[in-house]
């Protein structure tokens, strides 16, 4: 028994010296500045889910939503946040990226009228302007959305605004905005003391989309490690927001103080409801079903196998 327990101790003694595995270093490339939508990935650093999974996860803010994506595929870093309709175009233009996880299940994209505005129901957008971000998917959301109520983009006037979407509807230059999200502008509206209404598009013939995806290079995303434990840390984060999402938004709001304000907190409540659950599962058939949509609209030549574009990793 005595030697057994000198054994013993000599072994606690060498593990106590022997120095520790280095966690995995992970790049992950956000597609804007920090805001509500990327706390589950705070969550994950900060209460050490990524570090159960053994890595040591880097999140680097971009101020193009354009380049994370594109770095990826230089190799210039391991993951970008990036949005599955941006994918099927830089699937067409042969950027070698592939979705392999999701961050926000739902479009976030809505068309925004002011209540106390000309605007109070889409038939009543003929012969109105309509300020929008970019100039990528907007008639085809536009054609789908009007086309409810018997028009189409035609029948409106069409402004690019370059992301500078508030002002303008407020100072009635424009009588509605798309590309306003609804956990944003229209969260940011209401505080401004300026109500306003939405439709959203996946309610008003557009298919439902993930707006923020997680894409990795194709090259390796089916065989780099880090990948389903990163989406395992996440799914445990985004468990622990669900039934916690007080504490999760003090801890979100610790690590980013300069964010702790009254409007975060509205847009972080108005984000609940959209973080996916389980970031890795893949509905085939919406990724599908959205891409012959873009196809439709002639965005894209074909719809290629699911496989060049989204993966379902297996998981951890």
């Amino acid at each position: 028994m005595r030697r057994i327990l000198v054994l013993a101790a000599a072994l606690a003694a060498m593990l106590a010296a022997a120095p520790a595995f280095a966690a995995d270093k992970l790049t992950v490339l956000l597609d804007w500045y920090v805001n509500p939508d990327h706390v589950p990935l705070v969550i994950a650093k900060e209460d050490g889910y990524f570090a159960k999974q053994g890595l040591d996860v880097d999140l680097v803010v971009a101020s193009d939503a354009a380049a994370p994506a594109k770095l990826v595929a230089a190799g210039k870093a391991d993951v970008a946040i990036s949005y599955q309709p941006d994918l099927m175009l830089m699937v067409k233009e042969g950027v070698p990226v592939v979705r392999f996880g999701t961050l926000i299940d739902s479009p976030l994209n809505c068309l925004i009228a002011l209540k106390d505005g000309p605007v109070k129901s889409l038939a009543d957008l003929k012969g109105k302007t309509i300020g929008n971000s970019v100039t990528t998917f907007q008639e085809a959301y536009l054609n789908a959305i009007l086309g409810t109520v018997g028009l189409s983009a035609k029948d409106v006037n069409v402004v690019n605004l370059n992301y500078n979407l508030i002002p303008p509807l407020l100072a009635g230059q424009v009588d509605a905005i798309l590309d306003g999200y609804r956990n944003v502008e229209l969260i940011q509206l209401e505080d401004q003391g300026h109500p306003a209404q939405a439709w959203f598009p996946e309610q008003n013939g557009v298919p439902g989309y993930d707006e923020l995806i997680y894409v990795a290079a194709a090259d390796k995303v089916n065989s780099d490690p880090r990948l389903p434990r990163f989406l395992a840390a996440l799914k445990e984060a985004t468990a622990f927001i669900e039934a916690h999402p007080d504490q999760a938004l003090a801890t979100f709001l610790k690590a980013h103080s300069d964010l702790d304000n009254e409007l975060t907190k509205k847009q972080y409540a108005a984000t609940l409801p959209y973080f996916a659950k389980d970031p890795g599962e893949l509905d085939q058939g919406r990724y599908l079903g959205f891409a012959s949509f873009l196809k439709a609209n002639g965005l894209i030549d074909t719809v290629p196998p699911l496989a060049s574009f989204a993966v379902q990793l297996p998981a951890q």
